[in-house]
């Protein structure tokens, strides 16, 4: 068990769902587990079709909490049912976006909420065989789920029989190399395959050809935790905790400048200024709010003006930017947004696989470019030049990541000029202190 600091925040306004077993002793035992509603949806999946548990999911309308945010039950509609190869249940906990940092304490205090989700979408869709791909910095959760996997194979609830249901699945732990890649599911299943961590064409999606070429759902570590409550307590209960289309809640990872910081457990559709003024306490210090990315580094900014926004996909959607994996970070009036599009564009530069050409050359020129221009070199066109490269990128790539590079970077440009023309007419940042004099 590892020594950080526990991240949950405190808020009257959380609904504890996938978090309701934090706070207890030795919570990622199976013991605690099974005290507390453990395998409990499990046993009731055991009585239904595959067919019921599918349609139980679609009725809960969740949606992927990786970033996404595409229907789960649909997603699990797409698998062939009468496929002679085996099918593969794929859980993606390879948590690499900057802001987001919720599915490691689901792994880390409740393993078995995911192992036991896990066992349900193999029984669902016909699959005997699961792999949770764990992000390589988060190696030390591989012992604490290995340790709940046996845990599970000891108590009868994976192996051969399971529960003297008939039903077989195992299941495994994997990890990567840390690659930001590796969170795209095609890169994740050619990693998992023993390959270069590079992304797939699409068609065919993995659903039809995945791991070693048959059927595979790949679903994030939040998503597949919500999935023993939606059995446990029928779709409908799911559906309404949150709003249209919005089932359940969401771990939102509430960041930056604000005055209390942490995870929150909140309805799907829950308004962003709240969550900003009433949930984080507002901005340290007193400041200003400037900016709020929404959803994780590579969702496109919203200016402080456009705060009045349900925390949902649609709503987010609808004003051009993203829920993405729940990552709010709050950027307050002090924060340079030439050099906030900088230190991203790092990442994303640092983080392309290279596979493809407008994302491999164009993240690294435009960091190039900002790493340039924030230094006091800027050129009257660079705003310009850095809009048409990263419009130039988006669209163009086999995955989402040069996409995920190219939305902040239009957004900042578009909603932050006058910082770009107050760099240029300084020839510095106003945000930063110029040196002393040497004496």
């Amino acid at each position: 068990m590892s020594d950080y600091k526990n991240p949950m925040g405190e808020s009257p306004h959380q609904v504890p769902v996938l978090t309701k077993r934090f706070g207890i002793e030795n919570s990622a035992s199976i013991d605690v587990y099974l005290q507390h509603d453990g395998y409990k949806g499990l046993e009731k999946a055991l009585t239904m079709t595959s067919d019921q548990v599918i349609d139980e999911v679609k009725k809960s309308n969740l949606r992927g909490r990786g970033g996404a945010g595409f229907p789960t039950g649909m997603k699990w509609g797409f698998v062939p049912r009468q496929s002679p190869k085996p099918k593969y249940i794929v859980c993606n906990a390879d948590e690499s976006e900057p802001g987001t940092c919720k599915d490691r304490p689901l792994i880390e205090k409740d393993p078995h909420q995911l192992i036991e989700a896990c066992i349900i979408a193999g029984w669902a869709l016909e699959s005997h065989q699961g792999y949770i791909y764990v992000r390589g910095e988060y190696r030390y959760l591989i012992d604490i789920l290995d340790r709940a996997l046996g845990e599970a194979y000891s108590k009868g609830y994976l192996g051969d029989n399971i529960q003297g249901s008939g039903f077989k699945f195992n299941l495994y732990t994997h990890t990567g190399a840390g690659a930001y890649e590796c969170g795209e599911e095609t890169a994740l299943l050619n990693s998992l395959e023993g390959l270069r961590g590079f992304p797939r064409i699409k068609p065919p999606f993995p659903a039809i050809v995945g791991l070693y070429g048959a059927p595979t759902v790949v679903n994030n570590v939040e998503t597949l935790a919500n999935i023993p409550h939606i059995l446990l307590n029928g779709g409908e209960w799911f559906a309404k905790l949150g709003c249209e289309r919005n089932g359940g809640t969401r771990l939102f990872c509430l960041s930056g400048q604000i005055a209390r910081p942490g995870i929150y457990e909140l309805p799907m559709g829950f308004p962003l200024r709240k969550m900003i003024y009433e949930v984080g306490g507002g901005l340290r210090d007193g400041k200003k709010l400037k900016a709020v990315i929404p959803g994780g580094s590579s969702c496109p900014v919203l200016t402080a003006d456009e705060i009045d926004v349900p925390m949902d996909f649609d709503s987010l959607g609808k004003i051009k930017s993203m829920l993405g994996s729940g990552g709010v970070i709050v950027i307050d009036e002090d924060t340079c947004m030439v050099k906030l599009l900088q230190r991203i564009m790092q990442f994303y530069a640092h983080e392309s696989c290279g596979w493809c050409v407008p994302c491999r050359e164009g993240t690294a020129w435009i960091k190039k470019l900002l790493d340039r221009f924030h230094a006091g070199f800027g050129r009257p066109d660079d705003p310009d030049t850095v809009a048409d490269i990263a419009g130039n990128i988006m669209g163009k790539t086999l995955c989402p990541l040069g996409d995920a590079a190219a939305m902040p970077t239009l957004s900042i440009v578009s909603k932050f000029r006058h910082e770009f023309e107050e760099h240029l007419r300084l020839g510095a940042c106003p945000h930063e202190k110029a040196p002393a004099p040497v004496s």
